[in-house]
């Protein structure tokens, strides 16, 4: 089946017979309860709730929440939370992790400690979001704009694939990925459209990974816009109809997805990738709808 909206991954996982089990670290708060209550009750994943008890019950009982549906398992510190989310998804208890009431840096070190974390030695942490947005032909998938400040060409050679394996895993067979950077020429003082020609040309030589077409450098309006590609006279097959964006770094992928989110009122899921396990990651500022979006994009991954 190939997903062409967020709510068809939705119908993927009521039909799915093995339910997804996701923890959430230190999940004190109304809102993180709110988005994995809403994915309990709708069969899509199993939860286990790790934090306090007590709070657990109040947030629960203040909202009129079943707390029976989840799994508790009581913690009162943080750290101790993230430690004990890390350690079940590590030991195969769990299929993805949330992030909770912990602060992000603590969470992060649970994931990255040496010896009880999830990431190998030589694994990439990036960050992709699934997109729906309102003024384009069909889903998007995007990196980086939330983990990778300043991607240097092997992080970027790792974005390109976690993308694409999206991508696929959405029904898409041959991903088209545009590597945005502000021109469409080659300027060496302008280190994106460098890094782009070079991982263009590494694509096309099957550098990266299979079953998949990578051009740039590519200015926004041309990756997703028809008319500016031809108006540009730019001739490729990812032009105006590409399916991922990979920005040249954080900066610009993050107003690119709170512009979006903001005012073209976009729906999207997003998800950390690179460790033993998917991670929800979510923004302060997300919505719920965010939140359960991002965990049916991992329980789809996981």
């Amino acid at each position: 089946m190939k997903i062409q909206k967020i709510s068809d991954i939705y119908e993927v996982l009521k039909n799915d017979t093995r339910k997804k089990r996701v923890a959430v670290a230190y999940a004190n708060d109304c809102h993180s309860i709110e988005a994995v209550y809403k994915a309990v009750k709708m069969e899509l994943v199993e939860a286990v709730l790790i934090g306090d008890r007590d709070e657990i019950a109040r947030v629960c009982q203040a909202a009129g929440y079943d707390m029976s549906v989840f799994e508790i398992e009581h913690e009162t510190s943080d750290v101790g939370a993230a430690e004990k989310t890390v350690a079940m998804a590590r030991e195969g208890a769990v299929d993805i992790i949330m992030k909770g009431l912990v602060s992000t840096d603590k969470y992060m070190r649970a994931i990255l400690n040496k010896e009880k974390g999830l990431v190998a030695s030589n694994a990439i942490l990036s960050h992709v979001t699934l997109m729906e947005c309102p003024n384009y032909h069909k889903l998007l998938v995007l990196s980086d704009v939330a983990v990778i400040p300043q991607p240097d060409l092997t992080q970027k050679t790792a974005m390109i694939r976690y993308v694409t394996s999206v991508a696929q895993k959405l029904g898409v067979e041959c991903p088209k990925v545009a590597l945005i950077a502000p021109t469409e020429q080659v300027l060496p003082k302008l280190q994106s459209t460098v890094d782009a020609a070079i991982l263009s040309k590494m694509a096309e030589r099957n550098q990266i990974c299979a079953s998949h077409i990578v051009d740039g450098p590519m200015a926004l309006d041309v990756a997703i816009d028809k008319e500016a590609a031809e108006i540009k006279k730019v001739k490729s097959v990812v032009a105006g109809d590409a399916d991922c964006l990979v920005f040249p770094n954080l900066e610009a992928g993050n107003v690119f997805y709170k512009t979006n989110t903001k005012i073209c009122k976009s729906k999207q899921g997003a998800i950390m990738v690179g460790a033993k396990v998917p991670s929800v990651l979510s923004s302060r500022g997300d919505s719920v709808e965010t939140k359960l979006n991002s965990i049916v994009l991992a329980a789809l991954l996981a």
